[in-house]
């Protein structure tokens, strides 16, 4: 999993069982909502395939555990009561969307981006903010379009910024 900071309940079995125990199922699912979050920011992964995600995220080779499946589908469904993740199709639930940030909070990264190099009162294309060489380096460099214009239009709704049709908008 890289370097990402795997919770100290990874290497203890009982993790990968639904505990029955309201507190500590709620602390476990927590864990485990932080655990995919910080492997998907890591990784800069918005989607999230169930299939593969249980053979690596929900997996520890180590101690030789699993979680079930039906506890991989508590987890998610957990973000998305956080608003973390959207099914791509909520009938199969085999693919996610993932946001490690919410679109308000992108939003706010690309506004203060924006302020701090005096470019309100400009129109920037979508590509620049996501894609750019002037954005490189900053967190929403390479940003997936559907959360870019997500975020754009949280900052629409906060009246800081006009979309301007599909390619471009306008910072107020």
């Amino acid at each position: 999993m890289g370097s990402v900071e795997q919770p100290w309940q990874y290497n203890f079995p009982p993790f990968f069982t639904i505990q029955p125990n309201i507190d500590t199922r709620k602390k476990q699912l927590e864990a485990w909502c932080r655990l995919v979050l910080d492997i998907q920011k890591q990784r800069k992964s918005y989607s999230l395939d169930v299939n593969e995600a249980q053979n690596s995220i929900f997996s520890n080779k180590d101690i030789n555990r699993k979680l079930p499946l039906d506890g991989i589908y508590m987890v998610l469904d957990e973000l998305c009561k956080k608003g973390h993740i959207e099914w791509k199709d909520p009938k199969t639930k085999k693919e996610c969307l993932v946001m490690w940030r919410t679109p308000e909070e992108w939003g706010k990264l690309i506004y203060k981006y924006i302020s701090d190099r005096s470019m309100i009162n400009t129109v920037c294309t979508l590509f620049e903010i996501s894609n750019g060489d002037e954005t490189e380096g900053e967190e929403f460099h390479q940003l997936d379009d559907w959360l870019l214009v997500r975020a754009l239009k949280s900052l629409e709704i906060d009246g800081k910024a006009e979309m301007m049709g599909t390619e471009g908008v306008k910072f107020f």
